[in-house]
């Protein structure tokens, strides 16, 4: 299913990325690599099996002009691209009441605006050849509502919704979409992330909170992810409890926010 094919994977300098870029090598991908840490990129560039073909960027996916300049230049390396996965990713932890219109702009231009642009730019080329797949990140944030995680929940929302309009647009196309859903992942996105100026008790109580339920390693995710592709799966939920999170919203729409007060 992935020999020979281009996929390209954004955020690939760590975590799930990373993992995502080692497993599908080993698949016979040949990988297209971006992140915005050049140290982190290069570093999986190096843990890559050898034999394998991929080419590392250095990119900022909140910038539409870079993505479309990223798009085309992979076109030109590979000839074209078979999958896109928009996993690059970063959180902001605050309550809305504490988060700047700034700290939301910032997170949205990574969570929000870098999956659209990463959708957009390869979109065409894979409608264009009749054959493709959209893979983008939300998060179990993307299926409910968490205390301080506004901004972080809203950019998931949004990468969930945009996917699932997808599924419907795309049909009959050749090119398919999906949305993954992790949670409870060990990656160092929270620490890697921002905490807004004006944090006080409740953004401390939710960090120290979540940091228990990270147990899921990046490399479980990766292969949960690739193995739901590999079914046609159109969502994938993967991770610590991520798959009670989901159940929890469907069966408990209005009283679930009560439900999770008793573990946060």
């Amino acid at each position: 299913m992935f020999n020979n094919k281009v996929v390209v994977i954004t955020g690939a300098g760590s975590g799930i990325g990373r993992a995502l870029a080692i497993q599908l090598a080993i698949a016979g991908a040949r990988l297209a690599l971006s992140d915005v840490n050049q140290a982190g990129l290069d570093e999986t560039l190096q843990l890559l099996p050898s034999g394998c073909t991929a080419k590392g960027y250095k990119l900022d996916v909140s910038s539409w002009e870079a993505f479309q300049a990223h798009a085309e230049q992979v076109k030109t390396d590979f000839g074209t691209a078979h999958y896109i996965i928009n996993n690059a990713g970063a959180t902001v932890i605050g309550t809305v009441a504490h988060t700047s219109i700034e700290e939301f702009e910032w997170q949205l231009g990574i969570n929000m605006w870098g999956v659209l642009y990463g959708t957009k730019a390869f979109l065409p080329m894979m409608l264009e050849q009749r054959e493709g797949c959209i893979v983008n990140i939300s998060s179990v944030f993307g299926l409910l509502g968490f205390p301080t995680q506004g901004a972080y929940n809203m950019s998931k929302f949004a990468v969930r919704g945009l996917t699932e309009c997808l599924w419907q647009e795309l049909d009959g196309t050749g090119v398919s979409a999906i949305c993954v859903h992790p949670g409870g992942i060990k990656t160092n996105i929270e620490k890697a992330g921002r905490r807004v100026k004006a944090a006080g008790a409740e953004e401390s109580t939710f960090s120290s909170q979540a940091d228990k339920t990270l147990t899921t390693l990046p490399e479980d995710c990766a292969a949960d992810i690739i193995n739901g592709m590999r079914k046609g799966h159109k969502r994938i939920i993967t991770g610590n409890k991520s798959t009670t999170m989901f159940w929890l919203g469907r069966l408990f729409p209005n009283s679930y926010p009560a439900i999770l007060k008793r573990f946060l």
